[in-house]
């Protein structure tokens, strides 16, 4: 019953700032049938934008308002091509897109944005991406393969990890493991570790993926809930397996 109470509380104080402080009313819906969903997004949202400054922060707000309206963005993007027909925003309504998972329409966005920017490598690179997520990844190797490389460590991390994704599909094993093994300590995030390791565990090299299984976890443990929830999935899927292969030790 208290809980039940502190809910209605907490529901009826969001409300009140919702209307005080003239928020979008879609929040109205969200806060009414589903409370302590609604409430928290609204809360990451809304309530705290002073810490917008930290990346993972960032990512967890980002991540609660598509939950709630998954096609605000693509909506802008919509807009923003309608009052200017520019490379930017034809790049912007594929990334919009590409967030959605709708890859062969970020694709033809993609390849819109091409035509007014011939040989532009981060365009050419975002193609190859969505090409590779609709399943050609020889094509998109090819295209990757074709591009010279990015001038920053950052983004040619970013590419390695692409290009390791598709040398796996592709079944070339060996080669992915390789470049996993040289970016898995720069990238940020944990998906580079958890991809890395998933190979080794499909090759049969146990031992080395408890140990990268190992490293996620212990970087887990010094990350708050909210840094946790930005890479959720990989964090759940790297302590699921990392709690199957000690259960066959014991």
């Amino acid at each position: 019953m208290i809980a039940y109470l502190a809910v209605i509380g907490i529901q009826v104080a969001l409300v009140v700032h919702m209307v005080k402080t003239g928020r979008n009313t879609l929040w109205l819906a969200a806060l009414i049938f589903l409370p302590v969903v609604g409430s928290i997004a609204y809360v990451i949202v809304e309530i705290l934008p002073g810490l917008a400054g930290n990346r993972h922060v960032r990512t967890v707000r980002a991540k609660a308002v598509a939950a709630l309206d998954p096609e605000r963005e693509l909506r802008a993007a919509r807009d923003a091509l309608d009052l200017a027909d520019t490379v930017a925003n034809k790049v912007r309504l594929g990334d919009a897109y590409a967030e959605l998972g709708r890859w062969s329409e970020a694709e033809a966005a993609y390849r819109g944005a091409r035509n007014g920017a011939p040989g532009d490598s981060a365009i050419e690179r975002k193609i190859a991406r969505v090409v590779f997520e609709q399943g050609h990844a020889a094509e998109a190797l090819a295209l990757i393969d074709a591009l010279d490389p990015p001038s920053g460590q950052a983004e040619r991390d970013r590419i390695s990890l692409l290009r390791a994704r598709m040398l796996e599909h592709l079944g070339r094993a060996q080669e992915a493991l390789d470049l996993y093994a040289d970016i898995v300590t720069r990238l940020p995030g944990e998906e580079a570790r958890c991809r890395y390791a998933a190979l080794l565990l499909a090759q049969g090299w146990e031992n080395k993926a408890r140990k990268q299984l190992e490293e996620v976890e212990a970087r887990a443990r010094r990350l708050d809930r909210g840094q946790r929830a930005a890479e959720a999935d990989m964090y759940r899927w790297a302590a699921d397996t990392l709690a199957q292969l000690r259960a066959r030790d014991s």
